[in-house]
C-alpha cells in the first residue's frame, strides 16, 4: 500500500549552496526515499541564502546549517557520520519521541 501524501509529515532541511555538510545530509536523506516509508516524510530543502527566504529564517539559521525541522519542531543536530539505516533509525527515533542524540 502506497502512503497518501496527506499522511506525510514535512521535514524541512535549512541549508545553503556550497555547504558540504548541508549537501551531504540532503543526499543521505534523499537516498532514504523517506516518502516511501510506512510513516512517510516529505523532504523540503530551504536555501537560507535565497531571496525568497524570509530574513528572520536567514538570521536564525545563518550559522547553524544544516538544520532539520519536523513539522514545527527543530530536531537535534544529526551526526555527519550517520547514513543509511543508522540515519533512518535516528529519524524514526526523533520523529516518535521528539528527542534524539547521535
Amino acid at each position: 500500500m502506497t502512503p497518501s501524501p496527506i499522511d506525510s509529515r514535512r521535514l524541512l532541511l535549512f541549508s545553503r549552496a556550497g555547504c558540504c555538510l548541508c549537501e551531504g545530509l540532503e543526499q543521505r536523506l534523499r537516498d532514504l526515499n523517506l516518502e516511501q516509508d510506512v510513516h512517510p516524510l516529505q523532504l523540503e530543502v530551504v536555501d537560507i541564502d535565497s531571496p525568497e527566504c524570509p530574513v528572520s529564517l536567514r538570521a536564525r539559521y545563518d550559522l547553524e546549517v544544516p538544520v532539520l525541522v519536523l513539522d514545527d519542531t527543530e530536531l537535534p543536530r544529526v551526526s555527519p557520520r550517520l547514513s543509511g539505516d543508522g540515519l533512518r533509525n535516528w529519524l524514526q527515533r526523533v520523529c516518535s519521541t521528539g528527542t534524539g542524540s547521535d
